[in-house]
């Protein structure tokens, strides 16, 4: 195996689905006292979700508390209480190009413009003959981080 060309800094989000928000806001919002810092709908992702956060600017932490736009269609965010773990890495491109030369599963949908504004992918959950490595029941989104995030927490990432 090649050396690894890219750095996993730390975890850029957590994303929490329900069948309700109003449900998940009472806990993370009401009860934690996490701020509702944004809200994302999207009918091919079949989500309404609010963006949360815990901490601020480099260490900021979002919490995604997601519940579908329609129960019956896919993806189904709500049927997975732990939706996915968002993880920042310095670059992102070449992530996605060396982890696939190993044998690792993406999901469907490439790099692209997340929620919050980041680019984005996801490891798919689960292995396929053709990538045996994958993310054994859990969906894992690979995010681009923005430069003062990359100078804060890559030190530390070392």
């Amino acid at each position: 195996m090649s050396q690894r060309p890219f750095r996993i800094l730390g975890i850029q989000q957590i994303a929490i689905g329900g069948p309700s928000k109003d449900r998940l806001r009472t806990l993370w919002v009401d009860m934690l006292g996490l701020k509702v810092t944004g809200n994302f709908v999207s009918e091919r992702e079949n989500v309404d979700e609010d963006i949360c956060a815990i901490g601020t600017g480099p260490f900021k932490v979002e919490v995604d508390l997601m519940q579908p736009l329609d129960a019956e269609k896919k993806p189904a965010v709500h049927t997975t209480p732990l939706n996915h773990v968002g993880l920042w890495v310095d670059d992102l491109p070449v992530a996605v190009e060396w982890l696939t030369a190993q044998g690792v599963r993406f999901a469907p949908g490439g790099i692209r413009r997340g929620a919050a504004g980041y680019d984005i992918t996801f490891l798919h959950p689960k292995a396929s003959d053709e990538f045996p490595i994958a993310g054994e029941g859990v969906l894992i989104e690979l995010v681009q981080a923005p430069p003062e995030v990359i100078e804060a927490l890559g030190a530390a990432a070392r």
